[in-house]
């Protein structure tokens, strides 16, 4: 008798989550309900299985609005029902329109329409609803006549007086006015919240003629959905026997390539995967991947595939990956296998620059019909809840952001910020927008529409109404179609190689250099910045711990930096494993047998399945839900609450004692959602290694493509540091010599355009298509006469260096450019067959300090280009240990002058702390750590040089100073404003630094973890 009910999904609108929504209506005994979310079909699913396991008929459908407007309601009658609705609304969704007044005719549709919004004449299917507080408009001449037309109409929002208050709150969110200003048609009537039944008829007894109607409606609505079906499409070719017939001749072909005519093993492999394959009907999902790669291979584009993807062989011989199997003893059921109660998806990664490139193919290829992206719904946040929800209440811009910025314990205590928290903390959790998945591609059999509305985000790629989640549960596996800038990196750096230096890298042939030994020499002094995945601080003091020199190593460091096994203490123990192998017992006979490759200590999510079931006798559909755990794909609490009580019934079973079995749980507990399988870990290593080659024999074309494609853990000016160390000749952006981005000529990189400060794409571009289709600029007075400029912007290029080329000194320069443009006419822009040279004036000598240039660059560009900060330094002292000899003054104290490149945030039981990179006078990196105590009195004072004093200590061969005091150090006064004392010491104050915060508990210490490394008794 419900057929208007609102959950949270009705965006800042509802305030039920659906599952509630349920469980309160089966409390109240009621039969059957509807849902009809506010334009959307994203809860239908968990909606309908929830009203099944109550008991509940569940209707489905959409409430229909046009802005604040409600125009009608739309029930299905069955599937087809729900894309008829679906196909409606993504049209007017993906043409940015509003739903009409009158809904179109429906086959499968009931629709009604609100005593305020009646059309003239009603077709068969459609009703009118009324709602409680109408009743007594029924005797009006009007509707007398349509009484049987009718039905009840009891819209349902919210459970309480406080619900309703919140949703007032929302309400006034969506409409970014105040609470007080919200009047009374933009929200619903207190009264839309469930009753019983019983009341509910009680309510229109005077009236059967609605009761009978609407029990009409209800009958006629009978929306069934089949959840164990495969959405996806079914096949590449025409039939499923196709699709095996060309994936066995893809696979044979591809063995042969990577493995030759006679390899055994890579056969069997093959041949195993393939049945698998076939018997659970997955042939064309790998035929669909190995297509898009095909398409991008034609493109001359990279990718990487990794993920568990890369455990399988067949994907190996597609070209899906990169990773062989065989070489780091992959095995295939981690990703493929009949316990998996979810098929696996592949993830691709391509350049940032290229991915909408292989989308577009992958929406024409199979049909935007038939392809949109997962949708995701972005919750409100702590932050953004306190700044949403003090808004509406008017506190002022100060306020809002310290009840964003600081715990609840720290807010003012009055009346407003307490009315404030009680709505925030209601609302927490609930969704706010619906977005797009980052990467998730859905493609169907049917149109997608069969099954959700779309909507078009400013992206412009369609998306449906429902999370990765639902499209799992529904029947869709998605293709992970990913993005990052580590392969722009490559590629460009791989361009440049071969334009530059006339060299062509076979940058695929990972196998090739994966043994160079002076890569692996590099890789274990840490020297990787840019590199990707490995140029992090964390990395790196990582990589110099391991003496990382070779693959399989570097595999591992990929997995164990995640914070699932550091902040079970299994990273530090792995450390000490590695460099002490003869010096532990194995936890247990299985942790023996099962990882002896990584010591005995979890680092892979296949790890902790393989402890799950060899050590604890849990059963592989056991196993399945900790993989999801790990992965965080996971979504039910009561499902691995089942599977803890599972572990520990069958460790007693198998005799382990209950502390031993306690210690094992809390590792595999400590994985979940931060882990990699070994898999994914190679993928990373692999893009490592190409990088990596890249820096060593090319660094500065790598460097160069790593500042084109916006850094990677670093700001550019810590790269140009690079390029400069790397041999480079570092020149500031030139009108004549640059381009949009930096560009490499021999040995010389010049900074792009676009990097300056203050300067419009608009003019850049237009500095550029002059330049290609005119030539070179022969002077300044040439450059002005063709290019539309302002003195502004004229002086930003004279001041950053960009006329350097003319002879002239800067001053020179100004001088001439505004003598220039004070006479200067539009016309003169014309062609002419001889160009009037400016009259020539005899200027005084124009005195210039050497660092003008260098405060011009901080100002512009963020850092000095023409030399480095230490030569800004008031003092002339540059420390007493440099950071190439840290690791011979181990638990001694020591002086130091450093540049300040980035900190990092870390939380700790004792306070805060951070860690620091800084750059010594001779461009070497080091570390150091500052705890809570020492920064009191001696703090960060933003970018710059300091003069450090701490003591080393030396972990496994990494050195850290651990800080006592510093003091950031002055630069000299800026001989630009040697008249004015304000301006004098600006860029000093201006200097960038990267940092990092850290918002997560702090991990608990090693002796609060107490890793055992020997056997437990008893």
């Amino acid at each position: 008798m419900f057929l208007n009910c609102h959950s949270f999904h009705s965006l800042r609108y509802g305030t039920i989550p659906l599952e509630e929504l349920v469980t309160e209506a089966a409390a109240l005994g009621i039969t059957a309900m509807a849902l009809t979310d506010i334009n959307t079909v994203t809860g239908i699913y968990d909606f309908y299985r929830a009203c099944r396991s109550a008991g509940i008929k569940p209707l489905v459908g959409m409430e229909f609005r046009s802005g604040q407007q409600l125009r009608y309601i739309g029930l299905a009658k069955n599937a087809a029902g729900i894309a008829e609705m679906n196909r409606f609304l993504s049209a007017h969704n993906l043409q940015d329109t509003q739903v009409p007044d009158r809904a179109p005719y429906f086959e499968h549709v009931l629709v009604i329409y609100p005593m305020e919004n009646v059309p003239e004449e009603l077709r068969n299917n459609e009703s009118i609803g009324v709602r409680p507080y109408q009743i007594n408009k029924l005797v009006n001449k009007r509707w007398t006549g349509l009484l049987n037309r009718m039905v009840i109409l009891h819209p349902v929002t919210v459970r309480s007086q406080k619900e309703f208050e919140l949703h007032r709150v929302l309400r006034a969110i969506d409409a970014n006015i105040l609470l007080s200003q919200l009047d009374r048609d933009s929200h619903c009537a207190l009264s839309e919240q469930l009753i019983s039944e019983g009341r509910l008829l009680e309510m229109y007894a005077g009236h059967p003629q609605l009761i009978e109607r609407t029990a009409e409606v209800v009958a006629a609505c009978d929306f069934q959905f089949d959840f164990g079906v495969s959405r996806n499409k079914k096949c590449y070719t025409n039939s499923r026997k196709a699709d095996m017939k060309l994936l066995a001749t893809l696979t044979w072909q591809g063995v042969e390539k990577r493995y030759g005519k006679d390899h055994v093993q890579a056969r069997q492999r093959a041949e195993k995967e393939l049945k698998v394959i076939d018997e659970l009907a997955f042939s064309g999902y790998f035929l669909i991947t190995w297509d898009i790669i095909r398409y991008s291979n034609s493109m001359g584009f990279m990718h990487v595939g990794r993920g568990s993807g890369a455990n399988s062989i067949v994907a190996y011989c597609l070209g899906i990956t990169d990773v062989c199997p065989l070489e780091l003893d992959l095995y295939f059921e981690r990703f493929l296998n009949q316990n998996r109660k979810s098929p696996p998806d592949f993830d691709i990664d391509w350049s940032w620059k290229e991915r909408d490139v292989i989308l577009e193919y992958i929406f024409d290829r199979y049909g935007r019909d038939h392809v949109a992206f997962c949708g995701t719904n972005v919750e409100f946040k702590y932050r953004s809840i306190f700044r949403e929800v003090g808004k509406v209440f008017g506190l002022p811009k100060e306020e809002l952001d310290q009840l964003a910025k600081n715990p609840m314990a720290r807010h003012d205590s009055n009346k407003v910020v307490a009315e404030v928290q009680e709505y925030g903390m209601m609302m927490e959790k609930y969704p706010n927008q619906r977005s797009m998945h980052s990467c998730g591609i859905l493609i169907s059999e049917e149109p997608i529409t069969n099954f959700t509305n779309l909507e078009l985000p400013p992206k412009g790629f369609p998306i449906v109404q429902f999370d990765m989640h639902v499209a799992e549960e529904i029947g869709f596996d998605k293709f992970d179609i990913l993005s990052q800038r580590g392969l722009g990196h490559i590629q460009e750096a791989v361009k440049l190689v071969e334009s530059n230096r006339g060299i062509k890298v076979d940058i695929r042939n990972t196998r090739a250099f994966k043994s160079d030994p002076l890569l692996n020499e590099r890789l274990a002094q840490g020297r990787t910045i840019g590199c990707f995945y490995i140029e992090s601080p964390a990395m790196r003091g990582l990589l110099r711990r391991l003496k990382c020199d070779n693959y399989r190593t570097l595999v591992a460091a990929s997995s164990i930096i995640r914070p699932g096994v550091a902040q079970s203490g299994m990273m530090k123990e792995y450390v000490w494993r590695h460099n002490n192998p003869g010096k532990f017992e194995y936890f247990h006979q299985a942790f023996q047998d099962q990882l002896s490759e990584t010591y005995g200590i979890m680092v892979y999510q296949e790890d902790v399945i393989k402890i799950a079931l060899h050590y604890g006798g849990l059963q592989p559909a056991d196993g399945d839900i900790l993989r999801r755990s790990m992965s965080g794909k996971g979504r039910s609490k009561a499902a691995m609450q089942k599977v803890k009580e599972n572990f520990f019934s069958s460790s007693q079973q198998m005799g382990h004692s209950l502390a031993e079995t306690t210690e094992v749980y809390r590792q595999i507990e400590s994985f979940a959602g931060y882990s990699f399988c070994k898999a994914h870990s190679a993928s990373y290593a692999e893009e490592s290694y190409q990088s990596l080659l890249l820096k060593v024999y090319h660094p500065m074309e790598f460097i160069t493509a790593v500042i084109n494609n916006s850094g990677g853990f670093y700001r550019m000016e810590v790269y140009v540091h690079e390029a400069r160390m790397s041999g480079a000749t570092v020149h500031p952006p030139c009108v004549n010599r640059s381009e949009m981005l930096a560009t490499l000529d021999g040995n010389d990189i010049y900074l792009g355009l676009l990097h300056l400060q203050g300067l419009e794409n608009s003019l850049v571009s237009q500095i550029l298509s002059e330049r290609q289709r005119n030539g070179p600029y022969s002077s300044l007075q040439d450059f002005i006469k063709r290019i539309h400029i302002g003195i502004e912007s004229l002086q930003v290029l004279i001041f950053i260096g960009a006329f350097n080329f003319t002879g002239l000194g800067k001053n020179e320069l100004l001088i001439k450019a505004r003598l220039i443009l004070i006479n200067f006419r539009p016309e003169q822009r014309a062609p002419s067959l001889i160009d009037q040279p400016i009259k020539e004036y005899k200027l005084p000598q124009l005195q210039r300090s050497p660092f003008e240039d260098a405060f011009d660059e901080i100002e512009l560009l963020g850092f000095p280009v023409s030399c480095s900060p230490f030569d800004l330094l008031v003092t002339r002292h540059r420390g007493d240990v440099m950071a190439k000899d840290l690791t011979s003054h181990h638990k001694k104290q020591v002086r130091m002058l450093a540049y300040l490149i980035s900190r990092k945030h870390v939380p700790t039981k004792r306070g805060e702390m951070f860690f620091g990179t800084w750059i010594d006078v001779e461009g070497n990196y080091f570390d150091t750590a500052h705890f809570s105590d020492s920064l009191k009195t001696y703090p960060f004072e933003g970018g710059g040089c300091y003069l450090l004093l701490g003591t080393v200590e030396v972990d496994f061969h990494f050195p850290t100073v651990t800080i006592q005091k510093m003091k950031k150090l002055p630069f000299i006064a800026d001989p630009r404003y040697s008249n004015s004392d304000t301006n004098q010491f600006a860029a000093h104050r201006n200097l960038r630094e990267d940092v990092s915060m850290t918002h997560r508990a702090p991990y608990p210490s090693e002796q609060e973890i107490g890793l055992p490394r020997h056997r437990i008794k008893g």
